[in-house]
Formats: structure tokens, sequence, C-alpha cells
């Protein structure tokens, strides 16, 4: 036997001995089979049967990478002195989450819109209609920007470039579905519900689809259980198939949402440790270096994002080494990633994020996942104490304004409960201006969302992931897209 088949025999046993040490380690003190606190057998139907599983640390869901939370400097990174001052220095932590590596495409929104069209277009066509991203946000009246209009969103050219003419609604609704399309192939999969007969829809009546065909999360999740006196027609009834699922599982997604402006400020700058254990300081842009172009000698002068470089530079010299590409938006996955992973976080379309705008939140956030915009909702029961479905089969949720509604808590402006009955010039109260004394400032309120990280039609001041700027959320442009995040539970 030579040194080397010794060497390797002698890596293999360590190994084995290490791994068989960690898990009597945790097989004798903290594991779902007998408790460490009561002496409990778990999954004992001679007792009370109590279930207990293991954690779900799974890969990241389909498109996401995992971003790895810690403490970094939120705010602004340059000295602007034009520039709005609504993004001051502020030092805080953030959790780690999945994060989508591309923006969502025009053709996952019309995957998006093919769906709803094959289950509500027969009954309720205005439900699809009210999905359709605004192709007309295109429209210039002193260009000429038909064929964007008629072509961006539907002809397959434009396929893999970021959906645009979306409002924060809409995004926010596209979440919500695709949760719930994720998470009815899990259980479908596993043979908890049964699939969808896509063919027999058009037969049924509307009413029947959206109660007892439409898979929602938070309805299956709360749905009474079966009573077979009553009998049920419905494919979500746990009935007759494995036990229903809940939270206690760990098996369903915990959910798709737009990622706080603090997580898409932390994911875009990437803050990697560097060999002394700390991330590179003053970084301005989500690639590494200071400048919008790749210094490295076979890529020389090569633009790193899409953006506008001058007055009506948007595309630069035509064969020219100083432009971007692209005159318009470009596919999502062109130029390189930032050091996460992820594609197009300065430049090609700005992003919608899930806070509410202030201009004073970097003065008042929280230490730990800060964000504006917390409702605290709860279901919406119906005088029998049971769930109400929307239009879309999905549940109905409420909240007491005076009590849940957080996005004015400590919003640090002094005029916010200011009333008064005379109109100003453009037919708004003072109490709905963000400043009484100051006529010009657009209107701000509790629906106002922030967007980041620059566009195909932005200078580049804009590209740095601090600045931010805000739009009504059912208000949509040509220049504004997104892209999902979701949670992290338990361990990194």
């Amino acid at each position: 036997m030579n040194f080397k088949t010794i060497v390797s025999k002698v890596i293999v046993v360590l190994v084995v001995l290490t791994l068989t040490a960690c898990q009597s380690s945790r097989n004798s003190d903290l594991n779902t089979n007998i408790s460490a606190f009561t002496g409990w057998k778990h999954f004992d139907p001679n007792t009370v049967d109590f279930e207990a599983y293991e954690g779900n640390l799974s890969n990241a869901p389909i498109g996401m990478l995992p971003i790895k939370g810690g403490t970094f400097t939120l705010g602004q990174m340059d000295e602007y002195v034009t520039a709005p001052r609504n993004n001051q220095q502020r030092t805080l932590t953030v959790s780690s989450f999945f994060m989508d590596k591309y923006e969502v495409t025009n053709l996952a929104w019309r995957e998006y819109l093919h769906w709803n069209s094959v289950v509500f277009g027969t009954h309720k066509k205005d439900l699809v209609d009210a999905l359709l991203p605004d192709t007309t946000v295109w429209r210039d009246e002193m260009a000429y920007n038909e064929p964007y209009a008629r072509y961006y969103f539907r002809h397959p050219t434009y396929s893999f470039y970021p959906v645009v003419g979306v409002s924060w609604e809409q995004a926010s609704a596209y979440c919500q579905w695709r949760t719930d399309r994720v998470n009815e192939q899990i259980l479908v999969k596993n043979g908890y519900i049964k699939p969808i007969n896509y063919q027999d829809l058009p037969n049924l009546d509307y009413e029947q689809i959206r109660d007892n065909f439409i898979f929602n999360t938070e309805k299956y999740l709360n749905l009474p259980t079966y009573d077979p006196e009553k009998g049920s027609k419905s494919r979500l009834d746990p009935y007759d198939q494995p036990r229903k699922l809940n939270d206690a599982d760990g098996v369903l997604l915990i959910g798709y949402r737009l990622p706080s402006e603090a997580e898409w400020e932390y994911a875009a700058f990437a803050p990697i440790a560097g060999e002394d254990g700390m991330p590179k300081e003053g970084k301005i842009y989500p690639w590494s270096g200071f400048q919008p172009r790749d210094v490295s000698p076979q890529n020389r002068t090569k633009l790193l994002a899409n953006f506008t470089r001058g007055k009506g530079d948007l595309a630069g010299v035509a064969k020219g080494n100083n432009t971007d590409g692209y005159v318009l938006t470009a596919p999502v996955d062109a130029y390189a990633p930032n050091d996460f992973g992820l594609y197009n976080m300065a430049g090609n379309v700005n992003e919608w994020v899930l806070d509410v705008y202030r201009e004073t939140t970097y003065e008042e956030m929280t230490e730990y996942n800060p964000f504006r915009g917390n409702i605290y909702s709860r279901l919406d029961l119906d005088e029998n104490g049971l769930p109400q479905v929307d239009d879309y089969g999905r549940l109905k949720i409420t909240y007491d304004p005076e009590v849940d509604d957080k996005r004015d808590f400590r919003d640090g402006d002094a005029f916010s409960s200011f009333e008064v009955d005379y109109p100003l010039t453009d037919n708004k109260k003072v109490d709905e201006l963000k400043d009484p004394s100051d006529i010009l400032v657009p209107l701000v309120n509790n629906e106002t969302r922030v967007y980041k990280g620059g566009s195909w039609n932005d200078r580049i001041y804009w590209l740095n992931p601090t600045t931010r700027r805000y739009m009504q959320q059912n208000q949509s442009s040509s220049t504004v897209g997104f892209r999902c995040a979701m949670s992290i539970l338990g361990q990194d």
C-alpha cells in the first residue's frame, strides 16, 4: 500500500468520524424524535401523537440567489450638491434573503397573463385585462415610439427584456401569483392536492372556479376541514388525500414579495468582506471600482451598465467602444453581474421596492431590517367566521386603519396631521402635501412607493444604489420594472 492510498483512507475515516460525531451530537440532544425537554416520543399514536419536523433548509427557489445578510452603511456614498437630501448615511443590518437573479421579463409576464386568461378569460375577461402592462408608457408626444408601444411587450424579440409599464400594485400581485403557482406545484407533486384540469374550466361556473379550483396558499392553509356528511367537490379539500399541510411542516414556500429598500440597496452594493474581513470602503456602484467602464486590458472602456451618458446620448457612437449596445432597455442578462451574482442592479430599468416613501426615512429607520410600510392585516371573515375570497380566488384581508396601519408611523413631518379646509392651486389640501409651505412639492402619501437603480434613460447619478425616487403605486413608466425577493428562515 503506497503513501497516497494510506493518506486517502485516513482522510475518509476522519470525515466519517466527524460526520458521525456531528450526527450523534445532534440526535442525542436536540432532534425531532424525542423531546429534550419532556422526554415525549414524537409521532407516537399511543400518546398525544405530537408531530415534529426538521427544518427544511432547501436550495434557493428557482431563479433566485441566496443573499448573505450582514451589517453595512446604507445611504449616500458620495457628495452631490444639487441632489435631494433624503438618503443620509446609517449603519444597519439586514437578515439573509433570496433575490431574483434577473429582472422579471416580458416572457414571465406573458406567462402570468396567459395563465389568468385560461382560468378567467371565459367568464371574467376584465380580470385579465387588469393585469396588462401599460404599453402607452412608451409614447412621447414629441417622439415616434409607436413600434415599442405595439411590439415591446409581446414580440419574441423582447422576450428576455425587462417588463415595464407595470405598477407597484401589479408587481405585488405578480409576487402573490408566483407564490401560489410554486406552492401549488409542490402540493400536487407530493399528492396533497389534485392537479387542476384546465380543459374543464370553461365548462364550470366562475364561482366554482374561484372558490374550489384556484389554489391560493393562504386559502389552502385556512380552509375548513372536510365534512363527509356535506360532501365536497373541491380539488383543494384534503379529504381522501394525505393530511393537509400547515406552517409547522416547513414544506411550502413562505412567499415571493418585492424587496425592501434596505434589502435592495444591500443586494446592489454586495458588500462582500475582503482579506481583512471588511467590505471595500467607498464603493459607488454595484460593480467593483469607481467608474462605469471596464478597466481590464481585454475589455478596456467597455460600459458596465445601460444608462444615458450625457444629454441625448443613449447609445454612443455607432461601432465605437463607448457604446453600451442598447438604445433603450437591454436583455436582463446583459452586462456582468455584481459580486452577489445579480444582474442589472444598476441601469437598464429602475426597480420597485416594498417601502412607502418618506423624505425622512433614513433619519428614523430601525437598525435591523428597516422598512416603512407595515400594515398588520388579518383574514376578512364572514358572519359565520369563514374566510372570504376576492375575484381572483385569493383570501381577503382586512385591518383597523387606526391601529394596524403603520405607514405614517414617525414620519418626521410636523405637518402630517395639519388639516385645513381651503384648497391650493391644484385642488389639493395642505394635509395632502409633503410640505404645506411649498405648493410646488409633489403629492406624497401612503400610496407613494420607492423605486431605485437607475434606467436606460437616466444619468449616471441614479446608478448609485443609494439614490431613491418615488411614484404613486398605481402608476407605471417605461423606465421602471422589478424583481422579487423572499425571506430566509432559520440558518443562513
